[in-house]
């Protein structure tokens, strides 16, 4: 998975209408190869963030789980310690 697209499910308060077109943004570009498309497909590339983010929207709303809430500071600094631990200079 493209390191940019982070979990959206299991947070409360949940995901932003922004936070779920980031994200449909960021599939897009990692399966157009493309961050800015051209002229020609952009219509294309615009429709796609748009349907994807439309369908992730209701995935979010239709999942169920009974695990607890993710706090979303919790989960950062978390991700802080991974990546300091991960490109720690020796």
């Amino acid at each position: 998975m493209c390191r940019n697209i982070h979990t959206l499910h299991i947070f409360e308060p949940a995901a932003t209408d922004d936070e779920v077109e980031a994200a449909a943004l960021q599939y897009v570009r990692k399966i157009s190869g493309s961050t800015k498309p051209s002229q020609v497909n952009a219509e294309a590339f615009d429709r796609a963030v748009a349907e994807i983010a439309h369908i992730t929207r209701h995935l979010l709303e239709d999942l169920v789980t009974t695990a607890p809430p993710k706090d979303r500071e919790v989960e950062a600094q978390k991700a802080k310690e991974r990546s300091a631990k991960r490109f720690a200079t020796v």
